[in-house]
């Protein structure tokens, strides 16, 4: 099949046959002469029914506006755009970029009204055009896939769901619960907007390249009321970091820095009800906001 520069609109391909296979997608990557990079974390997916499986999982809705980040040559793209009412596609790629609006047209015609698309990095992204986005739906680069999944929770807090796709060791990291041994920051700081969840496992074999790891799917569904707590989230952010900063010690030592000293977090986790003795694993986001709320106030110098 002809890719968009080699194809225009006389016959455009019906919504069956509309999404990218394998040989699309290396027809497509050849003439825009392009060579995924581990630099950038490209594996673009070229499996047709991987795509449709994701926008199923992520229960996209005809009345959706959906912000994709990574759209890469638009497999993805083009399935949330059968499903949903709009997408929006964030892409730091030049050359992806300049094509996917291409693609889209010759593939999807009918739809390429309810597509939009943002040439920039997703972590300067601070507005979208059109309609507020309802959910958020993305195969995430591996190596900045935390950092963008919380910073676009935290500035379009009218996402209500997302399904992002991420290496499975990440995927695990999300979505576990306190006591699990991979536990941390990612999973406390992404309860903090939603509730969480595996959805699903992603094999190598449907992208190109292959990866070298195995693929998750997460769930993460907008928390309808937000964590009750007097602390604001940086403040709560930060004693999270301070506790993993330090994972294998006790809360005691491990927030001294934080309250600036070992008696100063002891009181704050006494205060909060939580064990002096309790390590940073064991903690719910709601156990942290509670000792965000009691951080022993600075003594004031002698005059």
């Amino acid at each position: 099949m002809s890719t968009a520069e080699q194809q225009p609109n006389e016959n455009p391909p019906t919504p069956s046959d509309a999404l990218l296979g394998p040989a699309d997608i290396r027809e497509l990557a050849a003439v825009l002469g392009v060579k995924p990079t581990k630099q950038k974390g490209q594996n673009f997916v070229i499996d047709a029914n991987t795509v449709r499986r994701i926008v199923r999982t992520a229960e996209v809705r005809p009345d959706d506006v959906v912000v994709e980040v990574g759209p890469g040559l638009g497999s993805l793209t083009l399935a949330l755009l059968e499903a949903a009412d709009r997408v929006t596609a964030v892409e730091i790629d030049d050359i992806l970029a300049a094509a996917l609006p291409a693609t889209i047209e010759a593939r999807m015609p009918d739809r390429k009204d309810r597509f939009a698309l943002v040439h920039s990095d997703a972590m300067l992204v601070t507005e979208l055009p059109g309609p507020a986005p309802t959910a958020l739906v993305a195969n995430l680069p591996y190596n900045v896939a935390v950092p963008v999944l919380l910073t676009m929770l935290d500035r379009f807090p009218s996402i209500e769901r997302t399904l992002v796709m991420v290496q499975s060791e990440v995927a695990d990291r999300l979505a576990a619960e306190p006591g699990n041994k991979v536990y941390g920051v990612p999973s406390v700081k992404a309860n903090w907007y939603a509730h969480v969840k595996r959805a699903g496992a992603i094999g190598r074999k449907v992208f190109w390249p292959a990866p070298n790891v195995d693929s998750g799917l997460v769930s993460l569904v907008r928390r309808t009321e937000p964590i009750k707590t007097t602390a604001s989230k940086a403040e709560v952010f930060a004693v999270v970091d301070a506790a993993f900063a330090q994972r294998r010690k006790t809360l005691r030592a491990a927030l001294a820095g934080w309250a600036g000293s070992a008696a100063g977090a002891e009181e704050a986790l006494v205060a909060a009800g939580i064990s002096p003795q309790a390590r940073g694993e064991s903690l719910t986001v709601e156990e942290f906001a509670a000792i965000a709320e009691h951080k022993p106030q600075a003594e004031r110098p002698a005059l």
